[in-house]
């Protein structure tokens, strides 16, 4: 469950930058570009993933006995 984590959260990064540079107008090409909504929105979702990459790192495994 840990990767689980990690993965969620490197995607909401990554997604977060994307709407961020499409809001920026700097990514065009979609509906987003230049929609300054999505230059609040983005780095929102990209430090929600900051946090899931954080709690997957530092989760440890349960080890049943």
């Amino acid at each position: 469950m840990r990767w689980a984590w990690l993965i969620l959260g490197v995607l909401a990064v990554l997604i977060g930058g994307v709407w961020t540079l499409q809001g920026l107008d700097v990514l065009g090409g979609s509906v987003m570009s230049g929609n300054h909504t999505f230059v609040v929105i983005g780095p929102i979702v990209a430090i929600v993933g900051l946090i899931l990459i954080a709690f997957g790192a530092r989760r440890r495994r349960v080890r049943s006995a």
